[in-house]
């Protein structure tokens, strides 16, 4: 039921039993609002976007201050030494604008320097895998554009709770420990993440993580802005740290970086008109994976059926293995963008697709990577969709020093050491970035806004959720709760010798598992609810002012509705 004044919130947690019902029965309901509407993996990031809204903000405001606070309470996906990337869609012009907060490799990363060091490819951690964070002066960039507040307002929250601490929940303690060792490498990182009182210094469930120097970092950006992170006194410090532990990034790269805003890459999907963010995110993909299946009469097809999923995974190969033959920085290398979000190149690269047998068109290997993401709405019909990362778990693994800020392992997860390839590592390039968010508009009218973290996932889960949405018509929680599947390889240059697979999450019938193994797929069930995964999305239903929004029940997070 739609409400009017109270406040709803719902969270995605599937209960046990909920596991042991159909894929055709949803385990939960969306949350229903006439006014504003969050929706985001954390719920004190949740509750920070309301309060932004109901001090007066737009979902601008909401989003920086979710970014905020998922920087402070999940550090292994996010942080201040990551990147963005944002949709903002302005109610009042009905313009839409996209906001590429990624940076580039340092001045001395070429690939003579790392092979000289004995890499053969790209370091997943350290200080050699890090590019200039992008993330802090684009919530700015976006604020000053699209926002109501300035960032000292909206990291408020976020120092609160670096300061005093907030429990750590189950999610995070199990991402500690599986990530153990890594932070144990980096005594500055093992000084604030592994202090609890669990094996290896893990924090448990419910314990209190205390982060002192973030908070101190952010108060600095409070009160200096942006400028302190990229040519001020943060920027000083990182540079410091940078030339004492044998890193690259200086404080010239810092001061020389900036937020790219532009409109976003855009395709028509039957009727409907789908934005996503532009290279060097890998939105592309998405819009790619739905003009080839823009071929196929999918209305015809069962929701779940092997038929309509052996479509979509060949659909996801062709895209994919288009990212890795043509995709790059395109200062750097030529990128004919144009030619593959083409209708006429999807005709060509839909007739690839045998309807009855398994291709293998491209190598790679699939990293999901770890990420948050949310998505906004404020009562005047602006919204935001937002997306940010460390790119792997805690990224570099590396703390600067005593500035409480984890550094993202972007370049290192990006780039590869193979002269040649469109991708390759450069000074001053910035690599191909995993991290996507969209907007879908019909008839000039906002109807869906989404997105989700997870790596080389991100493109194939988004595709998912959007073909359930604009083809089957399902509500907001209907979709994100689906069973989700899963092509491996991927784009990522650590995992490309992974052997082609298809992972299945349990709630598919047998006779889709045995409908796929028949064509060729090689088929992995895994857990009901382990598909990977934390899709947020709302929905701006036609007509009646009402929003419909949901969190995945994967991923722990919530919606709240005014």
């Amino acid at each position: 039921m739609p409400v009017d004044k109270d406040t709803a919130r719902s969270n995605g947690s599937p209960g046990g039993a909920l596991e042991e019902q159909n894929y055709l029965e949803s385990p939960g309901s969306p949350v229903y609002s006439r006014g504003g509407m969050v929706s985001s993996g954390h719920p004190l990031a949740s509750s920070a976007g309301m309060t932004a809204l109901e001090d007066g903000g737009n979902a601008m405001d909401a989003a920086v201050a979710m970014a905020a606070v998922t920087s402070v309470v999940m550090p292994d996906l996010c942080g201040i030494g990551g990147d963005s990337f944002i949709i903002y869609y302005d109610a009042s012009e009905g313009s839409i604008t996209a906001f590429n907060g990624s940076g580039v490799a340092p001045a001395g990363a070429t690939v003579e320097y790392y092979r000289s060091l004995g890499h053969e490819s790209m370091p997943l951690d350290g200080l050699l895998s890090v590019a200039v964070p992008g993330s802090v002066h684009a919530w700015e960039t976006a604020l000053k554009r699209s926002g109501r507040t300035t960032l000292r307002d909206q990291l408020q929250r976020a120092i609160g709770l670096a300061s005093d601490g907030f429990p750590v929940d189950h999610r995070l303690s199990q991402a500690l420990k599986r990530n153990t060792s890594k932070l144990a490498k980096f005594p500055s990182t093992a000084a604030v993440f592994l202090q609890g009182s669990g094996d290896e210094g893990v924090f448990g469930p419910g314990e209190i993580l205390r982060q002192p120097e973030l908070a101190r970092s952010l108060e600095i950006l409070a009160q200096r802005g942006a400028e302190a992170f990229y040519e001020g006194e943060l920027a000083a410090a990182l540079d410091d740290y940078s030339r004492s532990e044998g890193g690259l990034i200086r404080l010239s790269e810092l001061a020389s970086h900036g937020t790219q805003t532009c409109c976003p890459l855009v395709s028509d999907y039957r009727g409907y008109q789908v934005y996503e963010t532009a290279p060097p995110s890998q939105g592309f993909l998405v819009l790619e994976e739905l003009n080839i299946l823009e071929g196929f009469d999918v209305a015809r097809l069962e929701w779940g059926s092997c038929e309509l999923l052996h479509l979509m995974i060949e659909a996801k190969k062709l895209a994919f293995a288009d990212r890795l033959a043509y995709a790059g920085d395109s200062r750097f290398v030529d990128f004919p963008l144009e030619t593959l979000l083409s209708k006429a190149y999807a005709a060509r690269r839909s007739q690839d697709i045998h309807p009855d047998k398994a291709g293998f068109p491209h190598e790679g290997g699939l990293n999901e990577g770890d990420t948050t993401s949310f998505v906004a709405v404020d009562g005047e019909g602006n919204i935001a969709s937002f997306i940010h990362s460390l790119s792997y778990a805690f990224g570099s693994g590396v703390v600067a020093g005593d500035t409480g800020i984890l550094l993202n392992n972007r370049a290192g997860r990006g780039f590869v050491l193979d002269e040649g390839h469109p991708n390759c590592l450069a000074p001053l390039k910035k690599t191909m970035h995993t991290l996507n968010t969209y907007l879908v508009m019909k008839e000039g009218q906002p109807v869906v806004v989404g997105n989700t973290p997870g790596g080389d996932g991100q493109p194939q889960w988004n595709f998912q959720v959007l073909v359930g949405l604009l083809d089957y018509g399902f509500n907001a929680y209907d979709a994100v709760s689906r069973p989700r599947w899963t092509s491996i390889p991927g784009t990522d240059p650590a995992g490309l010798s992974t052997p082609p697979s298809v992972r299945l999450e349990g709630r598919f019938a047998e006779k889709t598992v045995s409908g796929l193994k028949d064509r060729g797929h090689n088929v992995t069930v895994v857990g009901p609810w382990a598909g990977g995964g934390s899709v947020q999305v709302i929905r701006l239903l036609a007509g009646s002012g009402v929003r419909e929004g949901a969190s995945d029940p994967r991923g722990g997070g919530q919606t709240i509705g005014q």
